[in-house]
């Protein structure tokens, strides 16, 4: 188990981002994630904060990627986790492993930033199913 705990150092402009379910990464003109997020966003810009890169992919897209992620066993803090309520990769939730087997995520439910144990995330239908985790590979777009 990981005992590193990055939740002290989410800035606290993380917690106030409200869920958006309008917020669309295929938006040309995608506004920053102040105005509301939908889980993918708010999950890649915690990931920048941090100097991880990945671009706004969707959950699938995520999954499949191998430029900018790779997949992984064993969580580390900045991991991204996929949760579904099935085995599928579309439409799968993204958050981000925080250590001490607990991960944040902008939650639809919550409205909110909110970090769970995994445990509570598979008693959940819509999370149940932990898909895959990816390792960010850059800190910037180009490396």
């Amino acid at each position: 188990m990981c005992t590193v705990d990055i939740v002290p150092d989410i800035p606290e402009r993380f917690w106030h981002i409200r869920y958006d379910t309008a917020h669309d990464p295929n938006s040309p003109t995608l506004p920053d994630i102040e105005s509301g997020a939908n889980c993918q966003n708010f999950a890649y810009e915690l990931l920048r904060h941090f100097g991880r890169y990945v671009p706004n992919l969707r959950s699938s897209n995520l999954r499949e990627d191998t430029v900018y992620t790779v997949p992984v066993d064993d969580h580390q803090p900045l991991d991204l986790l996929l949760f579904n309520s099935t085995s599928v990769a579309w439409g799968a939730h993204i958050a981000v492993y925080v250590g001490n087997d607990r991960a944040i995520h902008l939650s639809r439910r919550v409205g909110v930033a909110t970090v769970w144990p995994l445990a509570q995330f598979a008693q959940r239908p819509e999370y149940r199913v932990l898909v895959g985790a990816k390792r960010a590979m850059r800190s910037t777009p180009d490396r």
